[in-house]
């Protein structure tokens, strides 16, 4: 089955949901297409002072990662967004210009790191925040999460932290059957 997960690496929310998908991805074959979505093309205006260089940073990578799309290097971008997501989460490090550039070079994406200050790759990221915003808005934020096939995607599912392989398989298995019914729209509840 295929699924797009579209993020912003800025999220550390969004890191932890695609760290569940992937251990989920083999014992389910799922294929999972790594997408933009971006939370300062959401939130529609300038980031505060002290989020504005990890805004920046974002953007650019966002760019990494569509520019690795095009090319047809999904497994690329997937490679890329875990070494800054290892780095930035993982080790706890802020994202930043040098964070990104050297996930890049950690991924074997260097090659394609010119994206990175190519303000041209913004449209096509603005393109893929709006299908994952049309497939699942409105209110919501990042991670997106969408199955070829399905008209309607999901904004998480959001994990507070990475899962036992059971539990992860018993969230996925209570998810995708959602994702494919067209009169179900929203589960929540708060964060701990």
């Amino acid at each position: 089955m295929d699924v797009t997960f579209h993020f912003d690496p800025a999220c550390p929310w969004t890191w932890r949901t695609s760290r569940w998908l992937l251990s989920v991805a083999p014992e389910r074959d799922l294929a999972v297409r790594w997408r933009p979505f971006s939370l300062a093309l959401l939130n529609d205006e300038p980031p505060p002072d002290e989020f504005r260089e990890m805004m920046a940073a974002s953007t650019k990578a966002l760019r990494l990662i569509e520019a690795l799309q095009a090319a047809g290097r999904n497994d690329d971008a997937g490679r890329f967004y875990t070494a800054l997501g290892t780095h930035t989460f993982e080790s706890m490090n802020p994202l930043t210009d040098a964070s990104v550039r050297a996930a890049a070079e950690a991924a074997g994406v260097a090659d394609a790191a010119g994206a990175l200050d190519d303000a041209s790759w913004d449209e096509a990221v603005r393109r893929s925040h709006t299908t994952a915003w049309e497939a699942a808005g409105p209110d919501i934020g990042s991670p997106v999460l969408t199955v070829d096939g399905v008209t309607r995607g999901v904004h998480g599912p959001i994990v507070g932290e990475v899962t036992d392989k059971a539990e992860a398989l018993a969230i996925w298995d209570a998810v995708e059957p959602l994702l494919r019914t067209p009169t179900f729209f929203e589960v929540k509840r708060g964060r701990p």
